[in-house]
């Protein structure tokens, strides 16, 4: 593989990480919680790096930090679950965004396909891990849909300038 330069080209003195991080701050993005569960009970983080990767068979992509406790679990599970949040759960967003150990404190949850299911979500799936990838500081699950389930009453929780909100049918 050929080296890639990294260099600043045009006039913005900004490092390339800042530019990236402000543009990809413009991109709106689903919100979803990825669990998975093992002898200590169940865990989960916020990911807005998730994404359907094919319908025959359905797959599914999450991308999780290398230095993920989740990451661990689920690569000795083989099993993830992905709670798509509704547009009223912004604190589960901000609670599973955190590092620690007690984000289920307070949180009902079941566990279902073997992986822990967030109630009143507008969507969820259930998931075999296929692969698991690295990609920079972060590894990409592949995730083989065990079941799937939405609520078309509810709308989906999106993260869009650092802030929560949900999307609006444009005129």
């Amino acid at each position: 593989m050929s080296q890639i330069s990294y260099e600043k080209v045009g006039t913005d003195a900004t490092p390339l990480d800042g530019r990236f991080r402000e543009t990809m701050a413009r991109v709106a993005a689903s919100v979803a919680v990825v669990t998975a569960i093992d002898g200590d009970g169940p865990h989960g983080t916020t990911v807005s790096a998730f994404m359907s990767l094919s319908m025959s068979p359905p797959m599914v992509l999450v991308s999780l930090d290398r230095n993920s406790q989740l990451l661990e679990i689920v690569r000795n599970t083989g099993r993830f679950g992905v709670n798509v949040l509704s547009s009223d759960q912004g604190e589960f967003g901000n609670v599973f965004a955190r590092k620690g150990r007690d984000k289920f404190a307070g949180i009902g949850w079941s566990a279902d396909h073997g992986v822990p299911r967030l109630p009143c979500t507008a969507g969820w799936v259930a998931c075999a891990t296929t692969s698991l990838l690295p990609a920079g500081d972060h590894e990409l699950a592949l995730g083989l849909v065990l079941d799937a389930e939405s609520d078309p009453t509810l709308r989906p929780l999106t993260y869009h300038l650092r802030t929560f909100g949900t999307h609006v049918p444009a005129a």
